[in-house]
């Protein structure tokens, strides 16, 4: 089976895809670290993928076809997760204002000349109320799927959270599934539960915590000041500034900053009880929060940020996949998308190949 990436970011995805029995032709990525990502991947595991680093609107997806030496209708899986910030109920909520919003229907555009099998996308839930021109609440996700149905496809949606699957992330993210003509593809049903739902009348397993994840890695290796790129090809650098320890040892395990009241201001930074999801502390026996771009959250018993290495494996990234570009320091900023950010932007590769495997068994049937 044939398939093409999109929006192709760390590779999250691409894992899956692969796992599930396909074998990816080409990968579009804009961001210069995601791309050295996806080369290095590409080089250890001598997997033949085309890496194209690109403005994606400016690919034309005959050109592609034509280098991919495939025709119209003969790929099987055309996926991707365009950027997600224009419509992320954490951010600004420009939708289509903002100048990545419009970026969601590029993958429309391939989709009508290429005219794979079976498209699968990935989107923030914010994407379903989402305002349009007319600023009526799910006037974006009503336009793209009546430009899918307008090409040919009929497509079924559903938000899906990655702890559902054994993954140790309370991570809820919209998945949309189109097929050409007639769609006769089910979701995969849950494998796990919070423990209170478990022993019933299905029979879930319950929830993975952090802990099992971040178990075995041992003690990171410590940010050298002024430095962002590091040859360590696990990743695993721990961030943490040294005046930011204290604060942290403050916090409870599963606990967040802003419930410390007894703490003076200076320590908890002006935060108000509503920020329960700011400066958290995981907890060994529940699932991780959903990994966040801009915000690192501490370690469940250790004083300090999680590594992006400690990322991967929430994300159930393999331990021999290795992420190039730089790690920022814990208030510092870098060009384009460094190790955490590229993370926390991805698809679990474990997600992608439970949805690429009953992709792939649609269609097989």
């Amino acid at each position: 089976m044939k398939a093409i990436s999109l929006f192709s970011g760390a590779g999250g995805m691409d894992i899956g895809i692969r796992q599930a029995g396909f074998e990816v032709l080409s990968d579009i990525e804009i961001d210069e670290h995601c791309i050295s990502t996806l080369r290095a991947a590409a080089n250890r595991e001598q997997i033949n993928t085309k890496i194209i680093h690109a403005d994606i609107k400016k690919i034309n997806p005959n050109d592609l076809m034509s280098d991919l030496k495939i025709e119209s209708k003969e790929l099987d899986l055309l996926f991707g997760g365009p950027p997600c910030q224009s419509f992320s109920l954490a951010g600004k909520q420009l939708g289509l204002c903002d100048v990545r919003g419009p970026l969601l229907f590029e993958i429309v555009r391939f989709a009508a000349i290429i005219q794979p099998k079976v498209i699968l996308l990935e989107q923030v839930k914010g994407l379903l109320s989402s305002k349009g021109e007319n600023n009526n609440r799910g006037e974006v996700f009503e336009k793209f799927l009546t430009m899918l149905e307008d090409i040919g496809y009929t497509p079924k949606w559903r938000v899906v959270i990655a702890a559902d699957f054994g993954i140790p992330q309370l991570r809820e993210r919209l998945f949309v599934v189109a097929t050409r003509g007639r769609n006769g593809f089910y979701f995969p049903g849950r494998t796990h539960a919070p423990i209170e739902e478990c022993g019933g009348l299905f029979s879930f397993a319950p929830y993975v915590g952090s802990g099992i994840a971040l178990n075995g890695l041992g003690e990171p290796a410590p940010k050298i000041r002024g430095q962002t790129i590091y040859d360590r090809e696990d990743s695993h650098v721990d961030v943490t500034p040294e005046r930011d320890r204290e604060r942290i040892a403050k916090v409870p395990e599963g606990s967040y900053l802003a419930a410390q009241v007894h703490l003076g201001e200076e320590l908890r930074r002006g935060l108000s009880p509503k920020d329960t999801t700011k400066y958290l502390r995981l907890h060994r026996n529940r699932p991780s929060n959903t990994l966040r771009c801009g915000e690192i959250f501490y370690h469940p018993t250790e004083n300090r940020y999680l590594t992006p290495r400690e990322y991967m494996r929430i994300h159930g990234y393999p331990d021999n996949y290795y992420l190039k570009g730089p790690i920022r320091s814990r208030t510092g900023t870098v060009r384009n998308l460094d190790q955490h950010r590229q993370i926390a932007n991805s698809v679990p590769p474990p997600l992608a190949r439970i949805l690429g495997t009953q992709i792939a068994d649609y269609l097989d049937e």
